[in-house]
């Protein structure tokens, strides 16, 4: 299986701003244990990360019309709850992808409890810190075998 882990705003800052909330471990860290993850299992994985919003939905489009990813892992940050962008380009997909977020965003603000995502992923992890990867892992390859 080959996976991509798109990684969106504010993500690059992992491991750097509020370490009570994602952890002191920076998105480098994370991506090589992800790697490690998937390498052990016989997966292939890609990264990609950016800030702007019309980035990320193009690297869904590369993906989709690409075909070179059988599942994507996304962690949209803040575009979560209000990139109908985001959620666009996912409905578009015959890829699955899983939304996931390191903090439980339903124990936290309000306005964290809606995502625009949500009903055009296949699933959705949150709440175990940089191991919400590691599940979405394990979810696609449920979901694919």
């Amino acid at each position: 299986m080959k996976i991509l882990v798109l990684n969106g705003v504010n993500l690059n800052l992992t491991g750097l701003r509020e370490k009570g909330v994602y952890g002191v471990e920076t998105l480098e860290e994370i991506n090589t244990k992800i790697a490690t993850y998937c390498k052990a299992g016989g997966d292939e994985v890609d990264f990609a990360q950016s800030n702007i919003e019309g980035v990320l939905v193009d690297k869904l489009h590369e993906a989709f019309l690409g075909k070179a990813y059988d599942g994507i892992l996304l962690n949209a940050g803040a575009f979560t709850h209000y990139s109908y962008a985001l959620r666009d380009a996912i409905a578009a997909m015959d890829i699955p992808v899983v939304e996931v977020h390191m903090s439980n965003v339903h124990a936290r603000e309000a306005f964290r409890h809606t995502s625009v995502i949500s009903e055009v992923c296949k699933g959705t992890v949150c709440g175990f810190g940089a191991g919400s990867y590691i599940a979405a892992v394990e979810g696609l390859r449920c979901l694919l075998k």
